[in-house]
């Protein structure tokens, strides 16, 4: 059985184990270039969730164990994919017949970066031969000399990394180089994961391109479009009012993550976070959007709202079968909504548009035990309980 398959069926043999254990139940238990354990490994990390992607970084820091190094290399190419990009996974050891690269990610915007990891940054770097990989990569025409670079990830910071900075920017290949350690990358994939902007995705791509910063936009919209994603709060709109922008604020609930354990079972399949609230299976054939609202007690009825926004249905376009799931108060209450049913109630709901933000307002009611959903005034309601799970 693979660890895949265990994940998926027995998960419980897998719970409580350190990374360097759960390799050992991966074909022959050790990673080598192109065998069984590595494929199975990396199979594996696309399917937990960012929590136990992260604890397993941490522990390939803090433990050695063999091969760490390489599982490391592993961990930092998953989070490469969790931050959107398109990832082509490097050799583990050199070959004189193969680009050594340990990464090669593909921006938004078609910009190459080749990723090099390094467990350490006791030992300086050779430049010369990661910009070899780089010129290799362009000389294959996989990409260009102006629309590729180098992302050197740290590990551990051992010494002071302004004398690998020192060595980087007294190099000729200072403009082709960013730096970053390991943990700040972890922390833009967490950053990632609790927004919902795609273009934060670009502004977040944008930063890991080697640039002279004395111009900061880049930089700054990368901060507010975050700050304003935050200031989007739970607004109900109840379909009896007469204007649409009447709105009654409240403080925010969370429970995402339960709701997105019930689907999980409910499908029997993972599914990944891949932002505030949009999942899908690890193989992308599968996409989830999921939002959550409060119970608004009103006379005779609780109310619930949510926002679609457009993105959220390019999201679902995307993918070969989709869900709209709605936790309603709970996680207790769950709808889940084949994607071509719900894209087609669209033109029947209310839309804001303001401030060069589009969305539209999804109201539920629950009266007597029945939810509803409620659309324009003068259009008929849709009974959802059968698609609670």
């Amino acid at each position: 059985m693979t660890l895949s398959s265990l994940w998926s069926e027995q998960r419980s043999q897998l719970e409580g184990k350190h990374v360097w254990q759960i390799i050992k139940f991966a074909g022959d238990g050790k990673i080598r270039d192109g065998n069984s354990t590595s494929t199975e490994f990396r199979d594996f990390l696309s399917r937990i969730p960012t929590n136990r992607l992260k604890q397993y970084l941490d522990e390939c820091l803090s433990h050695k164990f063999d091969d760490n190094g390489f599982v490391l290399q592993d961990i930092v190419n998953q989070i490469g994919r969790r931050l959107g990009f398109i990832v082509s996974d490097g050799r583990y050891r050199g070959s004189q017949t193969q680009i050594g690269y340990d990464g090669l990610w593909q921006f938004p915007d078609g910009h190459t970066v080749v990723v090099e990891v390094k467990m350490t940054d006791t030992y300086q770097i050779n430049l010369e031969t990661i910009s070899k990989y780089r010129r290799e990569i362009i000389n294959e025409g996989k990409s260009s000399e102006d629309n590729s670079s180098i992302l050197i990830v740290i590990g551990k910071e051992d010494r002071n990394t302004s004398d690998l900075e020192a060595q980087i920017r007294g190099s000729r290949f200072a403009w082709n180089i960013r730096l970053i350690s390991v943990d700040a990358l972890a922390r833009l994939m967490s950053l990632k994961e609790e927004f919902e902007d795609p273009e934060i995705i670009r502004r977040i791509s944008s930063i890991l391109i080697p640039r002279e910063f004395t111009k900061l936009d880049e930089i700054i919209n990368l901060v507010f479009s975050t700050a304003e994603d935050v200031k989007e709060d739970d607004e109900f709109v109840d379909d009896d009012e007469e204007e649409i922008e009447e709105k009654v604020k409240v403080a925010p609930v969370n429970f995402h993550d339960a709701c997105a354990s019930r689907i999980e079972q409910h499908l029997s399949q993972s599914i990944l976070k891949r932002s505030k609230s949009t999942y899908s299976s690890s193989d992308q054939t599968l996409h989830i959007t999921l939002a959550i609202s409060k119970v608004y007690k009103r006379s005779g009825y609780d109310g619930y709202w949510f926002a679609f926004h457009p993105y959220h249905k390019d999201f679902l376009s995307e993918s070969q079968n989709g869900f709209v799931a709605f936790g309603c108060g709970s996680e207790e209450t769950l709808l889940l909504i084949p994607k071509e049913d719900f894209l087609s109630w669209l033109d029947i709901l209310n839309v804001t548009e303001r401030n060069s933000r589009t969305y539209w307002h999804v109201v539920i009611r629950k009266e007597n035990s029945v939810l509803e959903l409620h659309p324009k005034k003068g259009k008929s309601r849709i009974n959802l309980n059968k698609y609670l799970i």
